[in-house]
């Protein structure tokens, strides 16, 4: 097992297309709710505990081993907005189609071929992850930090702040994603006994509202 893919997998420069969206930032800062580094943290710890907790629950499931078809079900059923569903598999096709190539396998192979419109991104993150010889969960860091990474690396655009404040905004975050991950994987370890019931379901209303009032916008910075 090489932990090197762990970095290879959490760097921003990965291109899986996340840099052309903000996780609900955008949105965030357009309705005033984020404004400045201490609200900017607070929106990160909301996202992280909610959405960020259902993708690292579904990547480390996957990275388990877990039936990645029945684990599309398990995100669709725990993604309410249609904008976050299409942006989740839009995102799912761009890392499916780098992890073929970087960690060719039939296993990703099939993923593509059943979901030829994209799979959602915390699924293939987890059989990507699998297939790298990762944890599971190693799979749920890279899902939890992925979930507030995003919208700081967003919010440095859209409000102009200082890059070592939100630098600072996620090392302050680094026990919530502790946290998470440790959840998300003690979660994915009951997954084979009890199914996807055993996966955080946890829902967060207004991100989905938010998502769906920014897909309407006719002028934005960031695709979601």
């Amino acid at each position: 097992m090489s932990r090197a893919a762990l970095l290879v997998l959490a760097d921003g420069r990965f291109p899986a297309g996340g840099h052309a969206h903000s996780g609900g930032a955008e949105a965030a800062v357009t309705a005033g709710r984020v404004r400045d580094v201490a609200s900017l943290q607070e929106f990160c710890r909301g996202r992280l505990h909610t959405s960020g907790l259902v993708a690292a629950g579904l990547a480390a499931a996957a990275a388990a081993g877990y039936d990645p078809l029945l684990l599309e079900e398990a995100a669709d059923a725990r993604t309410a907005a249609p904008t976050l569903r299409q942006t989740s598999r839009r995102l799912g096709r761009q890392l499916l189609r780098v992890s073929r190539a970087a960690w060719p396998c039939a296993e990703l192979d099939a993923l593509a071929a059943a979901r030829p419109r994209g799979a959602h991104q915390p699924v293939v993150l987890g059989v990507a992850a699998r297939r790298a010889g990762l944890t599971p969960l190693d799979a749920a860091y890279v899902a939890a930090y992925e979930s507030v990474g995003g919208p700081v690396t967003a919010t440095v655009r859209l409000l102009q702040l200082d890059p070592f404040d939100a630098a600072a905004v996620l090392a302050r975050l680094a026990a919530d994603i502790d946290h998470v991950a440790a959840r998300a994987a003690e979660a994915a370890q009951r997954v084979h006994a009890d199914g996807p019931a055993a996966l955080p379901a946890v829902s967060a209303p207004l991100l989905d509202i938010a998502a769906e009032q920014h897909a309407a916008r006719p002028v934005r910075l960031f695709a979601s």
